[in-house]
């Protein structure tokens, strides 16, 4: 079976040794097999050159989630919520802006949505629950579902679910306030939080929740972004 390439961005921690070290959540390495596709770890990258190559070899690519985004930031980080490594968001800005250039086919997930967002002009508000009146708790446990999301018909993310709502994890502290030029909301949760965005043409599919680790996993994300590599 042909299985498209896929890269998978990482994260970067630091060990008590002081050593900078990448990462992967498993999940997102087995969403992407189980969709068909073939993963493969992108790291980070400190030249648009090497970025460049990266979209020229693989066919789709997903954008992990992460701590808090700080382009197009509305208002200050809470105390207790630390900002992505410059590192990583640096690298994470040239492998995505790579990507959506030559429009391959990308899933956003979390961080990766506002990421792309802050990349297209968006703006993010930095504690939803404290700026927005009426903002129901997003900043809860990764695992089971915990709030619906209503989609927009006629949208990428509706023709892919096939349904009109769906339930989903929640696990984020900021929240998108715009989406930012050519991106479009195609969700969004009861307290009129955007829980998804995407590209007028397609190639970028956002969400603000963790399809890679709800109960039983969202797979139909990955389905779709493996089958438009397929035409890459």
């Amino acid at each position: 079976m042909n299985r498209p390439r896929i890269g998978v961005t990482t994260s970067l921690n630091l060990t008590d040794s002081g050593a900078r070290e990448q990462r992967l959540d498993l999940a997102y390495v087995r969403a992407v097999e189980r969709a068909g596709g073939l993963p493969l770890i992108v790291p980070m990258v400190a030249t648009d050159e090497a970025a460049e190559a990266f979209a020229a070899l693989l066919d789709g690519l997903v954008v992990t989630g992460g701590p808090a985004v700080t382009d197009g930031l509305i208002g200050a980080l809470p105390e207790d919520i630390d900002p992505t490594d410059p590192d990583r968001v640096a690298s994470d800005r040239r492998i995505l802006r790579a990507f959506l250039d030559a429009r391959r086919p990308t899933l956003g997930i979390c961080y990766g949505m506002q990421l792309a967002s802050a990349l297209a002009g968006g703006t993010i508000y930095a504690d939803v629950e404290t700026q927005v009146d009426g903002t129901a708790t997003h900043s809860r446990g990764r695992g089971g579902t915990t709030h619906p999301i209503d989609l927009v018909e006629g949208t990428t993310l509706h023709r892919i679910v096939g349904r009109p709502s769906i339930e989903v994890n929640t696990r984020h502290v900021q929240a998108l306030a715009e989406p930012g030029a050519d991106l479009v909301i195609s969700a969004v949760a009861p307290d009129g939080t955007i829980e998804a965005i995407e590209r007028t043409d397609g190639t970028f599919v956002g969400v603000q929740f963790h399809p890679e680790a709800m109960d039983p996993p969202l797979d139909a994300l990955f389905e779709d972004l493996v089958e438009k590599a397929r035409g890459v």
